[in-house]
């Protein structure tokens, strides 16, 4: 480990400046590194539930209206410890609660593999998900405090690393489905992975506590009304984002009738272009105007979705998924970046209210789709979703924290 005082030591002698700045610029790397690999652990704990959801449906011989039910235990998880999320973190720590929750987190996705009934399954993702609310907020409010460390836009990079490490759990979950292991022991081996992470890299975390000063207020006092439309906007860019997690391969093979293996060409090329956009959306940020980027963003999801339902075909519908990937890719690093720059409010209580509400959108969108298209058609649930984009270019163009 870097000893940080060594670097103070050698700040204001001149002699020594260049050694410094070399000392700092690797410190602050190290952070980052360590920052992004408990972002790598929690899309991987996630993705590596979403990758065997078929088998434990077919394990516990569940209807889609049942999973759908049973889905809807994660979000109310997080509803529940929401309200006290942002106060534990102001308190604690980010860096000591994300430590604590990611290690539950990845506890608690063993146990998703343990479940024989479905009461089993809906208690464990109620737990899931309430860790998985703690984790998200802490990590996020390391991603700004970083972020502030490197004085530029980085936060997209942070989430182009969830994103990469859930298209990589998602094609482990494939591997691990081939070798025929069960879920419990493909839960335990990534629950393994996750707990190298956290041993190598806790160290490094930001140790910062918020400093926002506030007026003394009612525990569960109004929040602050510009965070409130972030979070509005991060819910429908997620929304979008958790249906083509979720369903993206049902479409290819029911409606799009691809054959074959090309079933997992939507999620391929979704996944891909959205963590490409994350990788190169911070040097977009810095290069143009934000609102202009995330205008266009959400017109490409829009476009995107509804290419998709209107051109049922292969080639189209995965050219319309990578585009949803993109238009996706900027919009909640974007808006995560801001919430935790709000000068009102500490950076763990502002990102509580917009990553809660943004996440719900992740979680809620697949189970309240289903539904859609058990009522109507997939098509018409697609097309529905594609409203979203057109409500985020709107909505960017009317809050100041874009101007």
């Amino acid at each position: 480990m870097i000893d940080i005082n060594f670097i103070k030591r050698f700040k204001t002698e001149t002699k020594y400046k260049k050694t410094y700045k070399n000392a700092k610029a690797s410190y602050l790397n190290r952070i980052r590194w360590a920052v992004s690999s408990f972002y790598c652990a929690m899309g991987l704990t996630f993705a590596t539930w979403a990758s065997r959801i078929p088998d434990i449906k077919t394990s516990l011989h569940l209807s889609d209206g049942d999973l759908g039910s049973i889905l809807f235990a994660l979000p109310l998880g997080q509803l529940l410890i929401m309200p006290f999320t942002g106060k534990l973190i102001t308190r604690f720590s980010s860096y000591r609660i994300l430590v604590f929750a990611l290690f539950f987190y990845a506890f608690c996705l063993t146990n998703l593999g343990l479940a024989t009934q479905s009461w089993h399954l809906a208690l464990g993702l109620f737990a899931f998900g309430l860790f998985g609310n703690l984790c998200n907020i802490s990590v996020n409010t390391q991603g700004v405090y970083t972020e502030n460390l490197f004085k530029k836009t980085i936060m997209g990079s942070f989430h182009g690393v969830w994103s990469f490490a859930g298209f990589t759990g998602a094609f482990v979950g494939l591997g691990m489905l081939a070798l025929n292991l069960s879920p419990y022991i493909h839960f335990l081996i990534v629950a393994g992975i996750v707990l190298l992470l956290m041993v190598f890299n806790y160290r490094y975390l930001i140790p910062t506590k918020d400093t926002v000063k506030q007026e003394s207020k009612k525990f569960f006092s109004k929040p602050d009304s510009a965070l409130l439309w972030l979070g509005v906007i991060g819910f429908c860019s997620m929304a979008s984002e958790g249906v083509m997690f979720d369903w993206s391969g049902v479409y290819f093979k029911d409606v799009v009738k691809a054959p074959g293996a090309l079933v997992v060409l939507g999620y391929a090329s979704f996944m891909i272009m959205m963590a490409s956009g994350r990788f190169i959306g911070d040097s977009l940020m810095r290069k143009y105007e934000r609102k202009r980027v995330l205008q266009i963003s959400g017109m490409m999801i829009s476009t995107g979705l509804f290419i998709s339902v209107f051109f049922p075909y292969l080639i189209p519908c995965t050219l319309a998924f990578m585009m949803v990937g993109l238009g996706v890719s900027t919009i909640v690093p974007t808006v995560y970046s801001l919430a935790g720059k709000n000068p009102t409010v500490p950076p763990g209580e502002a990102l509580t209210i917009v990553s809660s509400v943004s996440f719900l959108g992740f979680l809620m969108g697949p189970p309240v789709i289903g539904y859609i298209a058990e009522l109507f058609s997939l098509q018409f649930s697609f097309a529905f979703i594609g409203i979203f984009g057109f409500v985020i270019a709107i909505m960017v163009n009317k809050i100041k924290a874009f101007a």
